[in-house]
This record gives C-alpha cells, sequence and structure tokens, in this order.
C-alpha cells in the first residue's frame, strides 16, 4: 500500500499536474492540502477518473484537503472532535477547513494542514499551538483505546521539527521567523512521544532533504528549502514501512507546486 501526502497548493490551478502524478506515482492513497476551493469547484473528475474515490472538506480559496484512495473509503470525518476554530482580531470565531480522515483499506489516515502560526507574536501561533494540542489529546486517545490501531497522520504541519530541518537555522533565529520555535517543536515532539513515528526519516534524512521551497528569492534553485510535511504513523502502520521518499523532481517545472510530494510504502 502507498500512501502520499501533498500540498498542491491549489487543486484547480494543479489539477493537470495532480493528474499526471497520479498516473506514474502508483499510489494509493493520495492526502492532500491548500486545496484552494470549495466542495462545488473542487475537480472532482481528475481523481475519478482515474478510480479513486476522493473526499473533500473546503470553504473557500484558502486552506483546504482531502484524501483521494482507490483502496476503498469509508467513515470520512471532517474536522476532528473540538477542532479549534480561529477569529482574527476578536472576531466570531469560524472552523477552518483543515483536517479530513478517512478509513482506506484499514488504515485510519488524516489529510492534515496544520496552521502556519505566521509570526512568533501572532495570534495564529496561539491558534497553531492549541490545535496542535487539541489533535495529540485525540492522537494519544486513538492509541489508547486501541494499541493497535492503523494510523497516518498525513499532511504540511508547518514545523521543521530539526536544525536540519532548515536551510539556515541561524537565519531563522535571527529573523524571528516561525516554524522552528520551540513550543512548535515541542509541540511535534509530543506526537512521537504519544507513539507516533515519523516513518519517512530513516528514509531519506540529513541537511538538505527537505520538503518545501519557497517561491521567492529563487529558493529552490539555492536548495533553500524546509522540511515541513510528514507522515506519522502509529506502531501497528510504522512496522509495515518497506520504504520511503520525496519526490522532489515534482517540485521543477512550470506550474510546480512549492511543496514535493512525500511517499511511504506500507507491507
Amino acid at each position: 500500500m502507498r500512501i502520499a501526502t501533498w500540498n498542491v497548493n491549489s487543486m484547480r490551478a494543479r489539477a493537470d499536474r495532480v493528474e499526471a502524478w497520479l498516473e506514474k506515482s502508483d499510489v494509493d492513497v493520495l492526502a492532500i492540502q491548500e486545496t484552494k476551493c470549495k466542495d462545488d469547484n473542487f475537480p472532482w473528475e481528475v481523481f475519478e477518473h482515474n478510480g479513486y474515490d476522493v473526499a473533500h472538506f473546503g470553504f473557500s480559496q484558502w486552506n483546504g484537503v482531502a484524501i483521494a484512495s482507490r483502496v476503498g473509503m469509508s467513515d470520512v470525518e471532517r474536522t476532528f472532535q473540538n477542532q479549534p476554530p480561529f477569529g482574527k482580531g476578536g472576531k466570531d470565531p469560524v472552523q477552518e477547513a483543515r483536517a479530513i480522515g478517512a478509513t482506506c483499506d484499514g488504515v485510519r489516515i488524516w489529510s492534515l494542514y496544520v496552521p502556519n502560526g505566521r509570526t512568533r507574536e501572532d495570534e495564529h501561533m496561539v491558534y497553531k499551538l492549541a490545535w496542535l494540542r487539541q489533535l495529540r489529546e485525540h492522537a494519544q486517545s486513538w492509541l489508547a483505546d486501541d494499541p493497535q490501531a492503523q494510523i497516518v497522520l498525513a499532511g504540511d504541519w508547518n514545523i521543521a521539527p530539526q536544525d536540519e530541518d532548515v536551510w539556515d537555522n541561524e537565519f531563522f533565529e535571527k529573523n524571528q521567523m516561525t516554524h522552528v520555535t520551540e513550543p512548535e517543536r515541542s509541540a511535534f515532539r509530543e506526537f512521537l512521544e504519544a507513539g507516533y513515528t515519523d516513518m519517512v526519516r530513516p528514509h531519506a534524512e540529513g541537511p538538505g532533504v527537505y520538503t518545501y521551497w519557497d517561491y521567492t528569492s529563487l529558493r529552490f534553485q539555492k536548495r533553500q528549502g524546509m522540511r515541513i510535511d510528514f507522515l506519522l504513523g502509529s506502531p501497528a502502520v510504522a512496522q509495515r514501512v518497506e520504504n520511503a521518499f520525496i519526490d522532489k523532481d515534482e517540485r521543477r517545472g512550470k506550474g510546480a507546486s512549492d511543496h514535493a510530494p512525500v511517499v511511504v510504502d506500507l507491507a
């Protein structure tokens, strides 16, 4: 079973690239983030023509998540329980389209688009940490209820957990940038401490191994990236891993997303 996660940065803008990647990648389940569309303008045909069931959750041109599966799909859940809403500047908080879950061939898969944080002092950072805290509490309880549960938390986490996961950690610290702060990294580590495993890192590790390159300043050409997209697996899933990789080639060329697909193969 091949599972992948990919922040496509607009499903409509990259429908052709997504379809071409599905055809060549032989992926069974794809968790998608930043679809940037509503259900009524989501390109369903891209997946249906290629034999995939697809579930989408989106309200507007912001955020949006989806799961596409060619091995069946059941128990679709939009948002996790008590997922924190967000209201900027004291406005009434609203629920954002950042999480969708489905069971595919016995594996419970969540496509997650973790809030960005924006700046270290921004209210989005408070929201981000609260969002992660609530998700971690659920993820921990799922394993407490069933230690053999097969769960994959896949998506754009907007966190670089280790210094080597950014092209220049000193640059990030000097400029007071997010993604590398101790509260964010601690929130990520708590998922590992709860029993989940980064299933890709053992197969693609070391400095310079990234999943995201900003469009500005020719970051991709300069190899100035970040590793912020992950597939975390419960113990029952992690023990099935045979291979994993980051499809960096998909970041190349005209019309590419600023993220690369991240893939894991399960026995």
